[in-house]
């Protein structure tokens, strides 16, 4: 059990190893508390390469807490898109609010007030108290949990909330009990400590103490202490219950194509990928005719239609399973039944944000429709 360990034993080797081994990433070069914060909420559920590029332009576009609070739904879903689970960014624009009129524009420092905002639960506040205020709390995400139970050779579920509590509290009061060796003080020179851990702990499980494969053991600042690895379980842990099976949906997306306008429309408020821009698109595996009846059902006229290659799309809990058409209409005006939205397909993917669970299908707005009435298949777009 993690609480059996000396917790000082492990604190040396690890930031030892760090001060080598650290990747340099953008937000860790300026580690202010509005850019641990947007780094950290980007990086859930989203690997480190992607975000890199998607943080240098969301951090220029909006520097600070204000410009965050103050940014139009659209731009900031538009600065957002790709990232995925945009709820994330419409919470943290929301917490924007709340540090704006609850705590003077300043991001507080204290683990407590941190998990008053929105969006923000133990992780992220432990990270933002850790990394930019220098605070002795844990920041326990799954790269920790691995290596914690490895280390230990625990074999309790790790998806269990019950367990990533305890190891947070055990954690918390090794931390604030912590002694650092004046050698290593020395070494570190002035160094953010409780930052360095937290950052040491989660790099080493990214990089060295990896979840699938076999860990680089003879890289692990650990090795010589690691229970798991003396007892010949390393491959064994941590003990990760299965996800449910995702439930599987089958949909018809339409390129209904004017001219030089294609049809977008906005989303419900709530649920799935609530509030974004979407390609129209219907429950079901549709064939041709039946795609026809549909397009006329909203009062538009098809003249042409073509099939697009199949496209699956992955969430976290469901799939999508689509098929796709390209549909030219007749030039006429556009109803606005269905909250059909034409806009210039030249620009509609810069000005909009389109989910990427359409993104096969982007590339097909601005195809030219082929002269036959059907086509059984299309080749990608360029």
């Amino acid at each position: 059990m993690l609480q059996d360990f000396e917790l000082e034993k492990l604190v040396e080797p690890l930031l030892e190893w760090f001060r080598g081994h650290a990747r340099v990433l953008p937000w860790r070069e300026e580690p202010t508390p509005y850019r641990v914060w947007v780094s950290e909420i980007m990086l859930q559920q989203t690997r480190v390469e992607a975000v890199k590029p998607y943080f240098e332009r969301f951090t220029k576009a909006l520097p600070d807490v204000q410009a965050l609070a103050e940014c139009p739904e659209d731009e900031l879903l538009k600065l957002w898109e790709g990232l995925g689970y945009y709820n994330r960014v419409r919470n943290m624009q929301k917490a924007a609010i709340q540090v704006i009129e609850s705590y003077g524009g300043v991001i507080p420092a204290e683990y407590e007030e941190l998990l008053k905002l929105k969006g923000i639960g133990h992780y992220t506040a432990g990270a933002i108290a850790s990394i930019a205020y220098g605070q002795y709390v844990p920041a326990v995400d799954g790269n920790v949990l691995r290596i914690l139970t490895r280390a230990t050779a625990d074999n309790t579920d790790i998806m269990k909330q019950s367990f990533r509590s305890e190891i947070e509290q055990t954690l918390l009061a090794m931390m604030k009990q912590l002694t650092i060796p004046d050698a290593l003080k020395k070494r570190l020179q002035g160094e953010n400590i409780p930052g360095a851990l937290n950052q040491a702990m989660m790099e080493l499980g990214a990089t060295v103490c990896v979840p699938n494969g076999a860990p680089l053991c003879g890289e692990c600042p650990w090795q010589d202490c690691c229970l798991a690895k003396k007892e010949g379980r390393i491959l064994e842990l941590p003990v990760k219950s299965k996800a449910k099976a995702r439930k599987i949906e089958k949909r018809t997306v339409l390129i209904l194509r004017d001219g030089d306008k294609v049809a977008i429309r906005k989303r419900s408020s709530e649920g799935l990928l609530a509030g974004l821009y979407e390609l129209p698109n219907v429950e079901g595996d549709l064939e041709p005719e039946k795609v026809l009846e549909v397009v006329k059902q909203m009062e538009l006229v098809p003249i042409r239609i073509q099939k697009l290659a199949p496209a699956k799309h992955i969430f976290s809990h469901i799939e999508w399973h689509m098929n796709g058409y390209a549909i030219l209409l007749e030039g006429t005006d556009m109803p606005k039944a269905n909250n059909l939205l034409f806009v210039d397909a030249d620009d509609a993917s810069e000005r909009y944000a389109i989910p990427a669970a359409f993104a096969a299908y982007a590339g097909y707005m601005n195809i030219k429709l082929g002269n036959e009435r059907f086509e059984e298949s299309m080749d990608s777009p360029e």
